[in-house]
């Protein structure tokens, strides 16, 4: 018995796949429409801060030269290397905008400390004060 391979090629040249792009649309834009509308956008989420550093808007009267950094259990404050734990009241201590932007502060919530350094030339009474 012989074997048609001409037939067999030309049946398999013949039968070209096709696909349908009507249902694939559908399915594409149910799932955008899908996405939209369970989606919440909000301005809110855009004007938040990632820096950690407070905002003028959280303040109550306006912006202000110094800003509360409050850490539960604060028992020790030190700016360049002098103890000003005296300014500390309920277990906040407020610090110079300055010294926020330019200087550096390592909290160390599990010790209750903050330690400050002060840009070069601030004076190191203004860095803190006590919070009102």
């Amino acid at each position: 018995m012989a074997l048609d391979v001409n037939k067999y090629r030309t049946k398999l040249r013949e039968n070209n796949p096709r696909f349908n792009m009507v249902p694939f649309i559908d399915v594409v834009f149910t799932i955008l429409i899908f996405l939209m509308v369970t989606s919440s956008f909000s301005a809110a989420d855009q004007t938040q801060s990632t820096s950690g550093k407070p905002q003028v808007s959280q303040q109550s009267s306006g912006p202000s030269e110094y800003y509360l950094i409050p850490v539960a259990g604060l028992k020790k404050v030190i700016v360049n290397g002098q103890d000003m734990s005296s300014y500390i009241r309920n277990g906040a201590i407020a610090v110079h905008t300055t010294v926020i932007d330019e200087g550096e502060i390592i909290i160390r919530p599990k010790n209750g400390e903050i330690i400050i350094t002060t840009p070069p030339g601030f004076p190191v009474d203004k860095a803190v004060r006590a919070s009102a």
